[in-house]
């Protein structure tokens, strides 16, 4: 069956390139999620005054992979124990959060979120929350890293990202 699960981990960019490896991962889609100003533009996003968060939406295959496998990895590709930034990213548009339509998705985030402490020092500040809204970001954000490899940035900070993919969940790999 078809299912979509919606997470922010920092750069879009970043979490996009890792979760499309995956097998049993159809799509994912970088997007803007849960703010307060109606068609938001990257620009708006970068002020950090909108309250969006950017967010990819991974549609998988559940039969395939599982959204708790999903949740277990996003938990290992982004730090998410540091408020409202990643890396050298910082703002609230780079917060950790898991967004939920439904209530078995809260509970596997929730469950997924208390294994994963046992893994970092400082408590895990991830927001689960419900989604409210969403909105696909512009087309050039659209499967970044596959058409700019070589950009500093994606070559900085995406390649430790998909090696630890790879180093922990190597059997989910395409």
């Amino acid at each position: 069956m078809t299912k979509e699960l919606i997470v922010g981990g920092g750069c879009f960019w970043c979490t996009e390139a890792v979760f499309e490896l995956l097998k049993g991962v159809n799509d994912v889609e970088s997007g803007y999620a849960n703010g307060h100003t109606p068609n938001p533009t990257y620009r708006d996003i970068c002020t950090g005054d909108t309250g969006y968060a950017e967010v990819i939406k991974i549609t998988y295959d559940d039969s395939i992979i599982t959204v708790d496998t999903l949740l277990e990895i996003f938990f290992v590709i982004h730090d998410p124990t540091t408020l409202n930034r990643q890396g050298a990213d910082r703002g609230t548009q780079y917060r950790s959060t898991i967004l939920y339509t439904e209530e078995e998705t809260k509970k596997a985030a929730e469950a997924t979120m208390e294994a994963a402490q046992a893994e970092w020092n400082d408590p895990i500040v991830t927001k689960i929350e419900p989604l409210e809204n969403y909105y696909k970001a512009e087309a050039y954000h659209q499967d970044y890293y596959q058409q700019n490899p070589m950009q500093g940035y994606c070559m900085a900070v995406i390649p430790p990202k998909l090696q630890k993919l790879k180093a922990k969940f190597g059997k989910e790999v395409k």
